[in-house]
């Protein structure tokens, strides 16, 4: 398998990681072991200084930091309880025995403490678990050298554990609440897929059950007539090969849009039916033998696109079942674009689809999927007086207008 571009990079990286760590265990005996006096002021500022060093290892490696860490810790503690126990150092005077052990040991407690809720953050439990739990035995552990009775030290366990707790607490939250956030992520966009999904089954049954209804009908008028009436038979071929070839380009308009780009490739996608594109509709339609008559109502104005591709695929669908299944000649569609929101109505003095083949398939539940998608209301069904209804009423958001 050929290597990633980036690896020599990466291998300097590391290797500037582990030197930075090492630098920090040096400077911690040069600015410690060597300072013979309380670490007060600026000399405890120079004692804190080299913990820096650490912070590339813990990033990257935090386990391996958290052992050189702790070794360093314990080994300098004990080793400058010991020098503070013999006597003066490089620099005189002496504190009393334990006292810049203490300081030490407390600023090595905040950087282990750190260094456990960085590992909480960014390894599993059990992992992060085990290396709070060594990392505490360790402290503990050199507790003894520099807290002289039981009281003392019970109280110096009891900080160190309430410190290395909470630091692991407040990792293991950032790392749960992570862990939330990309599952929550993944779960959109699960759903967005799912949705994009049924958006291109309703655009293909929409398409396609409109065409092949329109090329039945045409297919149907053309046997009949062939033999007494060929011009009538060739208009009705016509029309066949018309509606074909436009569903065949819009179906290669989406099976493009579905394929990953091709950057060679610049011809337009199409663009997206509209309101406005109802007369094409017509005038096919038309051809299948059946009259559409479109009301307008109310203001004509520009809609959100996601409104105008679900009005313009609801009244698509609509007309398509009325061509197939009512046995109408004519139909009456009415647009009534409100301040708030756009009503639509198609209705028909056919039969009805009741009890019919297709009556309860994918048109009218994708109908009225897409009125439900934009948070609006969608009824279909007989007419009292004859014949069948559908309407839709989809909300405009305030903005647009």
């Amino acid at each position: 398998m050929k290597a990633p571009p980036d690896t020599p990079r990466s291998l300097l990286t590391e290797i500037l990681a582990w030197c930075s760590g090492i630098a920090y265990v040096v400077m911690l005996y040069v600015v410690v072991l060597n300072t013979g006096r309380e670490l007060t002021g600026m000399r405890l500022l120079l004692a804190a200084l080299p913990c820096v060093l650490l912070l590339p290892l813990v990033l990257r490696r935090p386990l391996p930091a958290l052992v050189l860490l702790l070794s360093a810790s314990f080994t300098a503690t004990v080793g400058t309880d010991s020098v503070m126990a013999t006597g003066p150092g490089v620099l005189g005077s002496v504190p009393p025995v334990g006292t810049q052990a203490w300081q030490i040991a407390s600023l090595q407690a905040v950087l282990i403490a750190l260094t456990v809720g960085w590992t909480a953050a960014t390894r599993s439990r059990p992992t992060s678990a085990v290396a709070a739990l060594v990392a505490l035995g360790v402290q503990i552990g050199s507790a003894s050298y520099y807290r002289e009775g039981s009281s003392s030290f019970l109280a110096a366990s009891a900080f160190l554990a309430l410190t290395m707790v909470t630091a692991w607490t407040v990792g293991h939250s950032v790392r749960e609440r992570r862990q939330h956030t990309a599952d929550l992520r993944a779960r959109a966009a699960e759903q967005a897929v799912t949705a994009e999904r049924l958006r291109i089954a309703r655009e293909l049954h929409d398409m396609v059950a409109h065409s092949i209804g329109v090329i039945a009908i045409q297919a149907g008028v053309g046997r009949r007539v062939i033999d007494t009436q060929p011009s009538e038979a060739r208009n009705a071929l016509a029309a066949i090969e018309d509606t074909s070839r436009d569903t065949l380009a819009g179906l290669r308009r989406m099976l493009g849009a579905l394929r990953q780009a091709d950057p060679a490739d610049t011809a337009p996608l199409g663009p997206t039916p509209v309101l406005a594109d109802l007369g094409a509709l017509v005038e096919r339609t038309r051809d299948a033998g059946v009259r559409v008559d479109i009301d307008r109502q109310g203001e004509g104005r520009p809609l959100p696109t996601e409104i105008e591709l679900s009005a313009y695929s609801i009244i698509q669908e609509a007309i398509t079942n009325v061509v197939r299944h009512s046995g109408a000649d004519a139909c009456r569609v009415t647009v009534d674009c409100r301040e708030d929101d756009l009503s639509i109505e198609i209705t028909d003095e056919g039969r009805g689809r009741s009890g019919l083949p297709g009556a309860a398939g994918y048109g009218l539940t994708g109908m009225r999927e897409r009125a439900e998608l934009l948070h609006g209301e969608f009824t279909a069904g007989p007419r009292a007086e004859g014949g069948f209804r559908v309407a839709a009423r989809l909300p405009v958001p305030a903005a647009v207008g």
